[in-house]
């Protein structure tokens, strides 16, 4: 049985009565089968017209989902020989950012990326996916590995944001954001970045300044949450739908607006029902992209990168 959401409870009460009827004997009185049959068939064009018509604050609450799969999902379906590198070499190890080598359909790569965690403990062994400033100042020591061995990066960012904590913000939580950035955008060799869940502020932005930034059909990017946002300008967390609404969050928006280069589409019914075709999915984009800057040397990399951050909200003049 899925976690189901609060727009999914018409769904979930025909899954309950499917697996009650599974779990019943056949006494030849009821065709079971049959009943299975024609329940999953209603079930199946429910999910379908629920997932045809997401609202921004409904693809929200699917971006956060908990059966979403996570970046250590991504490591073990698509990445061979991975081996975590840990530590900044300053302060301490931080577990909401994991980072190390493996090869990605046959190339040697640096991939690095949020965890948010699976359950209670590991939610709170890898802080929800909020990094402190050591684990952006880990992931700039990974990238600067991979520029000097001259391998592609691969970044998957899935954050509410990065840790805002008083600890965070005297060891210089804006300034390693800020660092991270740069070093994204001085890279001499390709950096692809895909949204998986939530691309949440400066949290997400500091792992994703890349040559091509991909998303999730039913992720979102933003510079605040929804709540955040709603709390700001009405004063009041009843306004979230409407928060969502006007801060074109979704995939398909930032698409259109040239925030993200590409959309990697679902299936009915989201990645947390399809791990596996989703996972697949994201490996086969991410392969034809990188062959793409492959091409590329290391000068017209950085420039490509560059002049793509810069015309972002430029206006025409007429």
């Amino acid at each position: 049985m899925h976690n189901f959401l609060d727009f999914e409870k018409p769904l979930s009460k025909l899954e309950a009565k499917i697996e009650d009827l599974r779990h019943l004997s056949d006494d030849g009185t009821v065709n079971i089968a049959d009943e299975v049959a024609k329940l999953q068939a209603k079930s199946d064009k429910l999910l379908k017209q629920l997932y045809s018509k997401l609202t921004p604050w409904q693809k929200v609450q699917v971006a956060r989902h908990p059966d979403r799969p996570h970046f250590t999902d991504y490591i073990s379906g698509l990445v061979e020989d991975f081996t975590p590198l840990a530590g900044d070499r300053a302060f301490a190890e931080d577990r909401a950012i994991i980072g190390g080598l493996g090869r990605f359909r046959g190339r040697t790569a640096m991939i690095i990326g949020h965890e948010k965690g699976m359950d209670t403990n590991t939610r709170m062994e890898h802080n929800f996916g909020m990094a402190r400033p050591e684990g952006y100042r880990k992931a700039i020591r990974l990238m600067k590995t991979a520029d000097h061995f001259g391998l592609p990066v691969l970044t998957l960012v899935d954050t509410p944001g990065a840790y805002p904590g008083v600890g965070a913000e005297e060891r210089g939580q804006a300034e390693a954001i800020a660092a991270s950035i740069e070093t994204c955008l001085a890279l001499k060799v390709p950096l692809i970045s895909v949204v998986i869940g939530e691309g949440g502020s400066g949290g997400a932005i500091a792992l994703a300044a890349a040559n091509k930034v991909l998303m999730l059909e039913n992720a979102v990017y933003s510079v605040i949450s929804p709540e955040g946002c709603a709390s700001i300008l009405w004063r009041s967390g009843d306004q979230v739908q409407a928060a969502a609404e006007a801060m074109k969050l979704t995939a398909q928006d930032l698409l259109e607006l040239g925030v993200v280069d590409e959309v990697i589409p679902e299936p009915v019914g989201a990645a947390h029902r399809f791990p596996g075709s989703v996972i697949s999915a994201l490996g086969d984009a991410v392969e034809g992209v990188l062959d793409e800057l492959m091409e590329l040397d290391p000068a017209a990399l950085c420039r490509q990168r560059h002049e793509k951050f810069l015309t972002m909200g430029a206006a025409e003049a007429k």
